[in-house]
Parts: C-alpha cells; structure tokens; sequence
C-alpha cells in the first residue's frame, strides 16, 4: 500500500502552473500515477486532448520529464516505438539505466481514434503504461459524445430534445477490452481512492510487459458539475458502482473495492446537468434503464471477480 507521507516528499513531475480548468479530475490522476515512480526515470507521451494543450502552452510547460506530443489517436504507437528502441540500445550496451514509460490519453483518443494503436502496442507486449482520464466525452473541442460518453448523457451531439434524449447507447467496456488482451496488467481506478489507483500505478509501473488503468477524471465544464465536486463525484462512481474499482494481473480478475452498501445510481447523476432531463416525469424510464445497466454490469463483475 501507499504511504501518503513519502509520496509527498518525492519530486512532482506534473508541476504546478498549468492550465487545466478548475475541478478538472485530470491533474490529479496524472500527479497520483506519477508519484507511483517514486524519483525514477520516465519517458512520458501525451495524447492531443485537454491534458496536452493545458499543459503545454508554449513557451511553457508542466513537465519535468521527458516528454512527446503526437496526435491525438497515436500516443501508444508513439510511446511503443520509443520503448522499442529503447530496449535495442539496452541489448546494445548503450544505455543501462532503468527507465519507465507511460502515456496519458482522454477516452476520446483511448476508446475511440486511438483505440487502434492502443490495441497494437498491448497485443505486441510493449513495456509501458497506458493511463486513460476517462471524462467521458471529447470535451477539448466542445464536449462531443465519446463512446466512454455514459447512456442518456446530454452532449453537443447527442442533445437533448425532442429527437433524442441525450446519447442514446451505452458506454464502452474499455478497460475489459483491454483485459482481454492478456497483458501482464489492467486496472480501473479513482482518484478519490488515491492509495488504491498508487498502488495499482506501482504494479503496473514494475510489471513486465504492458500494463493499462482506466481512470475517472471528472470534467466540471462537461458534466456541468460544481468543481469543488470532483473528488466527490469520483467517489460516487465508486459508491454507485458506476465505475468499479478492480485489476486484471495475469489474466485473474479482482475486485480492490467492495461498497458496504451500493448507492442508488441518483446520487451520482443528479450533481450533474447533463443529467438534469432524467429527472423529469417522462424521463422515469430512461432512470430505470441507466439504473438497470449498472446494476447487470456489477452483477457481470462480481462474477468475473469470483465474488459469486
């Protein structure tokens, strides 16, 4: 387990002076994997998305580490190449440093246009990490639907109106996609459980082979949330087991977080305005639904965690 003591006596890779919004869940999940390192030497790649251009505001920036930009669909074909050869100037006597790689990608470049090279750099066994900030929609260029964007959710394209109410499917498995890939490690973390998503850092940073988290980082601007909301609201994913925290090492399934008691799915939603519509009257239903998948989706969990 983390030892939040020492962790706040090593170095801060992800520094202050950035330009993320207000609340936005983003920085804190990066700072809490990074502090998973513990002083050691990183190689890190960024995904186009709102932690990129926020961070990186020439002249400045809020890296104090190696650092490489690239579109938005290929930070892990990037990062892969990087360790490639990284590891044929090892063979060659040239380097002996140990050094660790990780790259930081929003849903949109995770689950969707990135999933591609995603998909490749696990299946090919790369050494790195790939760390997803799931906000649930492109909210970089104007808060688009994703498919990370959760059912019923109001976005610039799935709006709600009279056509539709809100985004119409469900929200992609990502993190048991990956899983099925039967990599050395995957994980679904929180940051208001920072010892839980540290310690997952930690073994995902000393497995042998490629390792992926699926983070929440809740994004106040598109979820039209209070900022001062978002480690709550990262709690209550947990809570309402909306966003389950869990491990997949070497193919076994874990649960890393059990709520004593489930909370309804409500709890979560109402704090947020892009679900404001599912409460009223004609909208029963649609609560039901969204209730309905999360409760089967958990149901599905337990099972696959060996907890029924």
């Amino acid at each position: 387990m983390a030892n939040l003591r020492e962790l706040s006596k090593g170095p801060e890779i992800f520094t202050p002076g950035h330009r993320l919004c207000a609340g936005c869940g983003a920085g804190p999940v990066v700072r809490q994997v990074l502090h998973a390192l513990e002083g050691a030497p990183v190689v890190i790649g960024n995904a186009t998305g709102c932690l990129e251009v926020a961070s990186t505001i020439y002249p400045f920036t809020s890296w104090d580490a190696s650092w490489i930009h690239n579109a938005f669909e290929n930070a892990a074909a990037t990062l892969s190449g990087v360790e490639a050869a990284y590891q044929s100037l090892k063979r060659q006597g040239k380097i002996n440093d140990e050094i660790k790689f990780v790259a930081f990608g929003g849903d949109g470049g995770t689950y969707d246009i990135g999933l591609q090279s995603l998909s490749g750099a696990m299946e090919r066994g790369h050494d790195l990490l790939y760390v997803c900030y799931d906000n649930g929609a492109y909210m970089n260029t104007g808060i688009q639907r994703s498919s990370a964007t959760p059912f019923a959710a109001d976005t610039t394209t799935s709006p709600v109106g009279q056509a539709i109410p809100g985004k119409t499917q469900g929200r992609k498995d990502l993190t048991a996609i990956i899983a099925d890939h039967r990599i050395a490690y995957v994980a679904q973390a929180s940051p208001a459980y920072w010892n839980d998503l540290v310690t997952k850092a930690k073994k995902a940073f000393a497995a042998k082979g490629s390792a992926f988290m699926n983070t929440i980082a809740p994004c106040p601007r598109g979820w039209r949330s209070d900022p001062a909301l978002t480690v709550e609201l990262s709690k209550l994913a947990v809570e309402t087991c909306f966003w389950p925290l869990y491990e997949v090492e070497n193919g076994k399934w874990r649960l890393t977080f059990k709520p004593r008691e489930k909370k309804p799915i409500t709890e979560w939603l109402k704090p947020q305005g892009r679900f404001k519509h599912l409460f009223r009257a004609e909208n029963k239903g649609l609560l039901e639904q969204f209730q309905a998948d999360v409760d089967q989706r958990w149901e599905d969990l337990l099972v696959r965690c060996g907890e029924k």
